[in-house]
């Protein structure tokens, strides 16, 4: 689902029109000519190094300045910045009083408010271009000299110590010019040989037990990097080594020395004891390792209540819980997620493994831990930690109003709220109640009696979170808690009233979440049940009007009826008497084969669309994102999905004493169960790429196998091609299967193949643009389905791939991204010919409106 608050949907359109009408000015500026005499235009920066040309980005970035940016060509942010007034408000002044009664007949007409709004606006937008264009680059020998003196620094900081640079500057017609960057780096210095000298005998040995991982290396270039690396390095083995005083000004003195005839390296590191202040004079003194005597947790600390006496208290598994007012909390919820043990040394890593679990709890502001030394402790090597909990609200109530637009539906409102009670059970557990309701206008829904918002959706959904794995069988040797393991229970139930058959639908999820690294998450549903009920299958010839107007002339044309069929009533006998064999012999002489085949097609469609649904699933989950931050773009994301339905209650079919229906199929409540076996794979692939521009890739395999219980797989759980987030010259559901050409509605298989690429480029500021091709189709395989147009029979059915291309804009708002895509039918598999470029044109293009990238 898309959600589109209204108002920054008007905000961005109105950007955009006035986008489109000062661009068609801008074209004809030149970018010269307010230049001064002294003055020449950069346009490009060539980088000789060691007589080859350099393409190295990062010595590129140390130039400054760049050439103004193109955009195909086009400088079109430096047009949009000299479009722009350079001093507004001095400007509007002016023009105010150029005439006597000027300011006082602008004020009668618009009053002295207004007047002085329109100069805000004036202001703005003479603003916003500048901060959206891009100043003119100009040649700047003091810039130029900067950076030779940035590339020196570089080049040395990486092993080069034998530096030679210089430029020069050749001038070109309508006052442009070019620099020419020379630098010549000599051969890299190695590292040599490495000393040490270190104070303490306690950072000694801990040193030489980890000197196996140093970054320092002999016969290996020199990088100043590489002592950075070391420094940060020996800092954090020593501060989980139980020296909690250990600073990293204790390794600063780490000297290099160079040898220009060898041209090596010598580095001698150097560790010194910690360095102690009075009043009088400095001196140093041994590190110590220090041990965790006590751990304290206040559960309900706040600045008020500080000077309080404490009234509740308890100790478990070593931790003290301490409570200014009643404990809330149960002392082992809380103790599972401290890493901090008495009697254990003191280490860096157990306060922030510590704060992460609090932090994951939900159910405490901004956790903090402070150390103290424990004056018990006459060596002074002993410490108190006290952990300082601020508990959030009991109860906290959401809600939100959202405008949507989708692939489904052209425009609708949304409206869902939620209670959040926290610490239900006293373990840190939380409980939330959400309910939600949304009404819309569908693209293609049936008439409902002329009611424009024919989409309607009811839900609740009770969800019950416990910050642990609740298993019989104790799995910390398997999932410890260093994972943040949660165990989630959720309970759901919806009607909805949409341009299919209307549903309501129950659902039952038992779910375990963890953490095996900061890269991977993982998701395991030992149970997830969901019921889907159709409440009004009677109407299934009204919504899909393509099924019914095949049959419908089928009947028409064979004689069957001449007034055409009745829904239901008339489309059911007609579809029981050929199936069935009870045609009228001159009516049955009419239908072909393939007409036969055809009605009997469309009526075991109809009946899997209709039936109920009970499916019963176990599916795990597995997701490797190395993305390291929201501005990052060069990252990847690998997904793994496997599903697994109706094995249990397959199992259990004798035990529970299931009956099968006239299918030959087990029913559990009247309804038969589905079992089949799914996978889905996704892999995305960002590359960053110069001027803060980005290509991107996606490839998406899915496949569902239906066996034992089921010949098909439930619609729900299908797969589609199509929509804003698949294949964009196609609507959700219009592509496929296969070759058939999105005959159906709702086009549906049960195998999917979608790759798509695309390259995102900024125009100005915050509005970026985008070129993306999409490639991809859904078949059936291996279930009932026998049309060879839907199959996917052999790797020759890899030619049905249909193709997709076009282009679009993002603008990012910071906390989502607004997306326009136009997409254009490239390649069509199922035309009898002219497959290529056939339909690519405005008329037949599909216009995407989505929140965030597509992938």
């Amino acid at each position: 689902m898309n959600l589109i608050p209204i108002n920054i949907l008007k905000h961005f359109l109105a950007k955009i029109s006035f986008i489109l009408v000062i661009t068609t000015i801008l074209i004809s500026c030149s970018v010269t000519k307010n230049l001064e005499d002294d003055e020449y235009f950069l346009t490009k920066n060539n980088i000789t190094l060691n007589e080859s040309n350099n393409t190295d980005e990062v010595i590129k970035n140390l130039i400054k300045p760049k050439p103004n940016s193109l955009f195909a060509g086009y400088p079109l942010r430096l047009k949009i910045y000299n479009f722009a007034n350079k001093n507004p408000d001095s400007t509007f002044t002016n023009w105010l009083n150029r005439k006597p009664n000027k300011k006082k007949h602008l004020y009668n007409f618009l009053s002295k408010k207004q007047t002085i709004k329109l100069q805000k606006t004036y202001t703005g937008i003479n603003n916003w271009l500048k901060k959206s264009g891009e100043a003119p680059a100009l040649i700047d020998s003091s810039k130029i000299n900067k950076s030779i003196k940035n590339l020196e620094k570089h080049l040395d900081q990486n092993g080069y110590y034998d530096i030679q640079t210089d430029y020069n500057i050749v001038y070109n017609k309508n006052k442009k010019a070019e620099v020419n960057y020379i630098i010549e780096t000599g051969e890299p210095y190695i590292i040599d040989s490495i000393t040490q000298q270190i104070d303490s005998k306690i950072v000694d040995s801990i040193y030489n037990l980890h000197k196996k991982n140093s970054y320092i290396k002999t016969n290996i270039q020199y990088r100043d990097q590489y002592l950075l690396n070391e420094r940060e390095r020996i800092t954090n083995i020593m501060r989980n080594s139980g020296l909690y005083t250990f600073e990293k000004e204790s390794v600063s003195e780490m000297w290099t020395y160079h040898d220009s005839i060898k041209k090596t390296y010598w580095i001698d590191i150097i560790i010194e004891d910690k360095k102690v202040r009075n009043q009088d004079s400095t001196y140093r003194e041994p590190y110590k390792i220090y041990k965790i005597s006590e751990v304290n947790v206040f559960t309900d600390f706040n600045y008020e209540n500080k000077e309080k006496e404490i009234t509740d208290s308890t100790t478990y598994n070593g931790h003290n819980f301490y409570s200014f007012d009643k404990l809330r909390f149960k002392p082992k919820a809380l103790s599972d997620a401290i890493f901090i043990k008495p009697n254990s040394i003191y280490k860096d890593l157990d306060k922030t493994l510590t704060l992460t679990q609090l932090n994951n709890l939900k159910t405490f502001k901004y956790p903090n831990i402070k150390y103290i030394i424990d004056d018990r402790d006459s060596t002074k090597t002993s410490l108190i930690a006290n952990i300082l909990l601020t508990p959030l609200k009991k109860f906290e109530l959401e809600y939100s109003l959202d405008a949507l637009h989708n692939d489904i539906q052209n425009v609708g409102l949304s409206l869902s709220t939620s209670i959040l009670a926290r610490n239900v059970f006293k373990g840190a557990e939380n409980l939330e109640l959400a309910f939600r309701g949304s009404i819309g206008a569908s693209k293609d829904g049936a008439d409902r009696e002329d009611q424009f918002f024919d989409l309607r959706e009811f839900g609740a959904d009770l969800k019950l979170s416990f910050p642990r794995i609740l298993f019989p069988i104790n799995t910390t040797k398997v999932i410890p808690k260093m994972m943040s393991p949660t165990t989630r229970v959720i309970f759901g139930a919806s009607t909805q009233t949409n341009i299919g058959l209307d549903k309501t639908t129950f659902t039952g999820i038992l779910n375990y979440s963890w953490f095996s690294s900061a890269t991977i998450t993982n998701r395991f549903d030992l149970f997830n049940m969901q019921f889907v009920s159709n409440e009004n299958p009677e109407k299934y010839f009204e919504i899909y009007n393509n099924s019914y107007d095949k049959l419908n002339s089928i009947a028409v044309n064979s004689g069957y009826t001449s007034q055409g069929l009745s829904i239901p009533e008339g489309t059911s006998q007609f579809t029981d008497d050929v199936t069935n064999n009870t045609l009228p012999p001159d009516v049955a002489s009419q239908i072909s084969e393939t007409e036969t085949q055809e009605i009997k097609n469309i009526e075991e469609r109809r009946q899997r669309l209709t039936e109920n649904n009970l499916i019963f699933t176990t599916n795990y989950s597995y997701v490797k994102n190395t993305r390291s931050s929201i501005v990052d773009n060069d990252f990847s994301r690998l997904g793994i999905k496997l599903e697994l339905a109706g094995n249990t209650l397959s199992t259990l079919a004798n035990a529970l004493d299931l009956k099968k229906n006239t299918d030959d199929r087990y029913e559990l409540f009247d309804v038969a169960y589905s079992q089949y076996a799914k996978t889905e794979l996704d892999y995305i692939k960002y590359w960053g790429l110069p001027n803060n521009n980005t290509f991107a890739f996606r490839s998406f395999f899915g496949i569902a196998i239906p066996y034992g219980n089921s010949n098909s797989i439930p619609f729900s759980r299908s797969f589609f091609g199509g929509g804003s987030n698949d294949n964009r010259g196609w609507d959700a559901y219009s592509l496929g299967p296969g070759i058939s050409g999105g005959k159906n509605e709702f086009n549906e298989a049960n195998m999917k193949i979608a790759l798509n690429a695309e390259f995102r480029y900024t125009f100005f500021g915050d509005l970026k643009g985008a070129f993306f091709v999409d490639a991809g189709n859904i078949w059936n395989v291996l279930d009932n389905e026998e049309d060879p147009d839907y199959t996917f029979d052999s790797l020759k059915d890899l030619s049905e791939l249909a193709i997709g291309s076009g282009l679009g804009l993002r603008y990012d708002f910071n906390f989502f991204v607004l997306r326009f895509d136009i997409g254009f039918k490239t390649y069509e598999p199922y035309l009898e010919n002219g497959k290529w470029l056939k339909n690519y044109n405005f008329k037949n293009a599909v216009y995407n409106f989505g929140i965030n990238y597509p992938f």
